[in-house]
């Protein structure tokens, strides 16, 4: 067990970017649909990859950054 509370965010986005997401609020993949990518890219350990691997992760579901 790590402690950190559960989540469903892409494993391959990174634990920097996990971490940053799962603080600010985000433990679900379809909480990120319409968020701002300059909202994320504020997050620290959020960078281009992991935005990337999440756009791809929320097009599967039909969903998207904004």
């Amino acid at each position: 067990m790590t402690g950190q509370p559960p989540h469903d965010l892409p494993r391959n986005i990174g634990a920097p970017a996990t971490r940053a997401l799962i603080g600010a609020g985000y433990t679900r993949l379809d909480q990120l649909d319409g968020v701002a990518v300059a909202e994320l890219e504020k997050l620290h350990g959020v960078g281009p990859k992991a935005l990337e691997r999440l756009r791809a992760a929320l097009r599967e579901q039909g969903r998207s950054l904004t």
